[in-house]
């Protein structure tokens, strides 16, 4: 990822212009960091403990990614979801079918994973009120 987030940096600074074009993205860390701040600001201490080892635990798995293409993808994915959470339209919000479509088997096991996984928070809590 160090040498395509170098990319990604001098793309991000040669975009800025004066004819507004389509937004920038943001280097891996200040993105992580964005992400971490929104879940503190925006998410109950429940989902934000899920959300933060999540987003933990996959910019780690990706930290020596060298495929541009693959990391411009994920940055560009990991973007959407700060802006969302920050705006507070996730809530209730479905998956977008073309993108379950696009995902491989290891990608849909994960979300098999987090979709327990917070069944079993939700039942836990439940059980604990």
């Amino acid at each position: 990822m160090r040498t395509a987030s170098k990319l990604l940096m001098a793309s991000a600074m040669a975009s800025k212009g004066p004819t507004p074009g389509p937004m920038a993205l943001l280097p891996p860390i200040p993105l992580y960091r964005r992400l971490l701040r929104a879940h503190r600001k925006h998410l109950p201490s429940e989902m934000r403990l899920l959300g933060d080892e999540y987003v933990k635990s996959e910019f780690r798995a990706h930290r020596n990614v060298d495929n541009p293409a693959h990391l411009i993808g994920f940055l560009t994915e990991w973007q959407l979801y700060a802006q969302k959470i920050e705006g507070d339209s996730w809530v209730g919000e479905k998956l977008d079918q073309a993108k379950i479509e696009k995902m491989s088997d290891e990608q849909l096991g994960q979300l098999y994973e987090l979709m327990k996984a917070i069944q079993k928070r939700d039942a836990d809590g439940e059980t604990g009120s």
